[in-house]
């Protein structure tokens, strides 16, 4: 049998990190992963996975990750159930991760968080700015092989 999982998307919150009477750290986190196709309306849909990481590796991934962070994470899919306030009778699925990667720096998540407060306000700004000058971001890079309208001089000396 197999019970594999493997999951690429950004946290929709901090981590819940909590720890248990003997002291084990637990901690709890929705990923946000984007579906493959498109819906009918034309937009992505994402699911939200509910995920939980256990001792050293959820106090260190608590630590390392925010909200919006983009994070791999693997693991195996776990079901339980248990009886609510009311004797209601709640199943729950959940990731129990085993491995996680930070798939960005610091950096970046901390800037595209702030790209995201600042995204709604800017769109326009940039979509006209875009249309005007179409080159226009591609000016201030230092690629060798971006598209300046020179021709690319390519030696014949290779060794093969």
């Amino acid at each position: 049998m197999l019970n594999s999982v493997s999951l690429t998307g950004r946290l929709t919150r901090d981590v819940d990190l909590r720890y248990t009477q003997s002291g084990t750290a637990v901690g709890s986190f929705t990923l946000a992963v984007d579906r493959q196709f498109h819906s009918s309306n034309g937009e992505r849909e994402t699911d939200f996975i509910s995920c939980v990481i256990w001792r050293k590796s959820a106090e260190n991934f608590a630590n390392f990750t925010k909200k919006g962070s983009l994070v791999g994470v693997e693991g195996r899919i776990q079901t339980r159930t248990y009886d609510n306030a009311q004797g209601q009778k709640v199943f729950v699925t959940e990731v129990i991760v085993e491995n996680f990667a930070l798939l960005e720096s610091r950096q970046a998540s901390q800037n595209s968080s702030k790209s995201q407060q600042t995204a709604n306000a800017s769109a326009t700004a940039t979509t006209n700015a875009s249309q005007m000058a179409p080159n226009a971001s591609r000016a201030n890079t230092t690629d060798p092989f971006a598209n300046n309208g020179q021709p690319l001089d390519i030696s014949d000396d290779l060794p093969f």
